[in-house]
């Protein structure tokens, strides 16, 4: 007996950068240059080559941008 359970977006810790990219409608070419030039931001994990995004921390910084 199989159970799929999926968890929505919004309840995700850390999100892909396909994920990312569908939350916060920011293009995914967009995304990987916003984690290449803060890696130590904070809201940038490192799985191997795979990256994620922290989800509540990501907004935090996006809060306080102007403009991307």
């Amino acid at each position: 007996m199989s159970t799929d359970k999926q968890i929505l977006i919004k309840d995700k810790f850390c999100l892909t950068i396909d994920e990312a990219s569908e939350y916060f409608n920011i293009g995914e070419k967009k995304l990987r240059q916003l984690v290449s030039e803060h890696l130590d931001s904070g809201f940038v994990i490192q799985n191997g080559v795979k990256v994620l995004i922290k989800r509540k921390r990501f907004e935090s910084f996006l809060d306080d941008l102007s403009s991307l």
